[in-house]
């Protein structure tokens, strides 16, 4: 027994007016009604939220009930792993699925960030490194750690990261819910200005993502039943790996936690990178995404730059990565993250991704990571029918 996703709903992400209830709401009614379920038939409700003091109003789960008068008495359960908040819910659901305690079953990712100024929300992520040695250090600081050691190694790499940034702002200009959807020119990204002023050496302003609000939902149901249903999009692997919280612990070069969850999921899959048609992956900061290149296997370590220079992870590469534009420009409402991740990787297997359809997209994988690479979730995908 395992889950196919068979619907999905996204809000746009971005400043939105909207309440955390509302969000839950449009997103949840959209995949209810896109999977064409009945909410009746609905066994569990799992709800991915950070709430490292994002919002007061944490006790969430229950919101989504409120849909429909026959969700009432519906277990519902929210779920938190940092930035991977998203990915665990999914997970959960999916592992309630096999375990055979669910027939059909409701996700939904949901953050409302933009209610705190920017020093509130830097400060409540914070809560999500190791605070014994990296409390009071900023995530665009910790990141600035990766890239500093990186380019020390193998050589500043600072225009690699504006040429990242500026693909995904692309991407972008094709995904109608995505908080950015304008040009931004390699010149701007790369050069230090009052727009894109420097926030932690030497990552600047557009090295960063961005502080959004949004909600993403996907309905799954298990595979004996997914017939019934317009569209069906199977899991061909899903891992999760944690590594310890502590960056002392590790080796910041090598990223090995978003590594092994590559590596056990193409042997889950019984594939090879070379396989993907596409991927959408936790660019958080453009570094990141830098340094998944490598722990993906699209080159070999200290080479991730080429992966840029190559042409490889743009839209009409071999690869492509972020088609949606990715955090940097999509946003990155935390807890929404990985649903959303979930969400547009099925929508192009199944052909129904507007401006951003990859053609003949086969084959998709996702990686959603929570804090520095500490929280890492693999998942690679596949259509098992179209309607």
């Amino acid at each position: 027994m395992d889950a196919h996703i068979v619907g999905w709903g996204h809000t746009s992400f971005g400043r939105l007016e909207d309440s955390m209830e509302e969000l839950i709401s449009k997103a949840a009614t959209e995949a209810i009604e896109h999977a064409n379920v009945d909410p009746k038939d609905i066994d569990g409700i799992w709800v991915g939220h950070y709430n490292g003091g994002l919002v007061s109003d944490g006790f969430i789960s229950s919101l989504a009930l409120q849909i429909s008068p026959e969700l009432r008495f519906t277990p519902a359960t929210r779920v938190e792993n940092a930035c991977a908040s998203g990915s665990a819910a999914v997970y959960a659901a999916r592992d309630s699925i096999r375990a055979g305690t669910a027939k059909t079953t409701l996700v939904i990712g949901v953050e409302k960030m933009t209610a705190k100024d920017t020093k509130g929300v830097t400060e409540a992520l914070m809560t999500a490194s190791y605070q014994e040695e990296e409390g009071g250090v900023s995530f665009p600081h910790i990141f600035a750690r990766y890239a500093d050691a990186y380019f020390q190694v193998n050589g500043d790499k600072s225009d690699i990261l504006a040429k990242i940034a500026v693909k995904n702002h692309t991407n972008a200009i094709k995904n109608p819910l995505a908080q950015i959807q304008k040009n931004v020119d390699f010149d701007f990204c790369n050069n230090i200005s009052d727009k894109n002023p420097m926030v932690a050496s030497p990552l600047r302003l557009t090295d960063c993502s961005l502080i959004s609000d949004g909600a993403a939902a996907v309905v799954m149901v298990s595979d004996d039943i997914s017939h019934n249903f317009d569209r069906a999009v199977r899991f061909r692997a899903g891992v999760q790996v944690n590594d310890f919280l502590p960056m002392s612990s590790r080796d910041i070069l090598k990223f090995e936690g978003p590594t092994e969850a590559f590596k056990r999921a193409f042997t889950e899959a019984k594939i090879n990178i070379n396989n993907l048609d596409f991927a959408e992956v936790h660019d958080c900061f453009t570094m990141a995404e830098l340094l998944i290149y490598e722990a993906m296997g699209i080159t070999k370590s200290g080479q991730g730059s080429r992966a840029i220079s190559e042409g490889l992870v743009y839209s009409n590469g071999a690869l492509p990565i972020n088609l949606s534009g990715g955090l940097k420009a999509k946003g990155h409402p935390v807890g929404a993250t990985g649903v959303s991740m979930h969400a547009l990787v099925a929508a192009q297997l199944c052909g129904e991704a507007g401006l951003m359809q990859k053609e003949d997209a086969t084959l998709g994988c996702l990686f959603n990571m929570g804090g520095s690479g500490v929280a890492n979730y693999c998942s690679i995908l596949e259509p098992v029918h179209n309607g």
